[in-house]
């Protein structure tokens, strides 16, 4: 019976209050978003997204004439969307909105054109290639006073929240002690990603590093995220290039050690997964919960004999699957962003710092100290 009712209590505490904002009496006029750069292979969320009023897509920033016509032409877009200078497009469109798919290196320019224009920004992982360019891109976006914010797809998943919640809204862990992340896959030439995508995703400058920054990103995200935005007090990192005849200029292979007082991150960002995988384990002084893929969770604490598996749902945990939708519902004040959240600055600001003190410690063999 004890067990019984420790169970019922389990599930309980496993239906998270959601985070989706109630209605409101009326509807927002649809937000104007254009598109900065088309090279990286998400950038069809947007170019095709269909069958929502939300957004309306007023301009798209494309200087290279020949990936210009490709999208127009599989995304069945008029050829009048399409810019060639970014400065005309925003002053002819004025868009409220933009959203960055180019290299994660020009995301500071993007920054730097639109927040000025008090433009509101989105862009995909990881915010900067360096923290002089995060800092900076930060400053002008509180300057201007836009909003700036990082989309992962690991923030869309129901077990990020509800890993969240088990471990900062309970007691069901205890006090936090250990995070291991693996995130990654076969490797860009492997899953095939497009011509333009590999060429930056592959160049230590425009994209930073190889493996760990497009995948040591997201457990840097997610543990400043459980961490509600303490600092950490080191980083120490090791890269690998198993496959150099591919990348040869980039690491693929990178084990990422983040300490902090009380706890510690291990993040392990591989091009060299058999399989592409985004999962977790969370350790507590009193548990565990195990976050498989995006709705898969096992469970475990010292009232619990046996390990416990459930699924969840975005409709328990009012996670939203649509970043563009969570981006117009920032902008017209339905979600309020707090300073750790995933999507959030200053998170993505620290991550950045991560980033690059294991870039550091990678090259020198040693551990970094945390700046702070």
């Amino acid at each position: 019976m004890k067990i019984s009712r420790f169970l019922l209590s389990v599930a309980l505490l496993l239906t998270v209050v959601s985070v989706r904002p109630a209605c409101s009496q009326s509807t927002p006029k649809p937000l104007r978003l254009a598109v900065i750069r088309t090279t990286h292979g998400h950038s069809g969320w947007i170019l095709g997204r269909k069958g929502k009023d939300d957004v309306t897509l007023v301009g798209v920033y494309e200087p290279d004439k020949a990936l210009a016509e490709q999208q127009a032409k599989r995304y069945n877009l008029p050829a009048s969307l399409f810019y060639s200078d970014l400065n005309r497009m925003l002053d002819a469109v004025k868009p409220e909105a933009v959203v960055a798919f180019g290299s994660i290196y020009e995301h500071e320019a993007a920054v730097v054109a639109c927040a000025p224009r008090g433009i509101h920004v989105m862009v995909e992982k990881p915010l900067a290639t360096t923290v002089a360019q995060a800092e900076n891109m930060k400053s002008l976006a509180l300057k201007h006073k836009i909003h700036l914010l990082t989309n992962y797809e690991t923030s869309w998943y129901p077990t990020t929240q509800k890993t969240y919640a088990l471990v900062n809204d309970s007691a069901f862990v205890g006090k936090l002690r250990k995070v291991v992340v693996h995130d990654g896959h076969e490797g860009p030439k492997e899953i095939g990603v497009g011509k333009e995508f590999f060429d930056w995703l592959t160049d230590p400058v425009q994209n930073g590093g190889g493996a760990l920054i497009d995948f040591g990103c997201y457990g840097a995200n997610i543990m400043t995220y459980l961490m509600k935005g303490e600092q950490p007090i080191s980083v120490t990192a090791v890269t690998q290039h198993f496959k150099p005849d591919i990348y040869p200029k980039v690491d693929d292979e990178a084990t990422i050690i983040v300490t902090y007082p009380s706890s510690q991150c291990i993040i392990q960002a591989s091009w060299n997964w058999p399989f592409g995988r985004k999962d977790m384990e969370v350790y507590g002084e009193t548990g565990y919960v195990f976050a498989l893929n995006s709705t898969a969770m096992r469970l475990r604490n010292k009232q619990i004999k046996t390990e416990v598996s459930r699924q969840t749902t975005l409709e328990e945990t009012g996670v939203y699957q649509d970043p563009f939708s969570y981006f117009a519902n920032v902008i017209n004040g339905k979600i309020k962003v707090r300073s750790h959240d995933l999507y959030a600055l200053d998170n993505n600001v620290t991550v950045v710092r991560i980033l690059e003190a294991a870039r550091t410690s990678a090259t020198s063999g040693k551990a970094v100290a945390f700046p702070k």
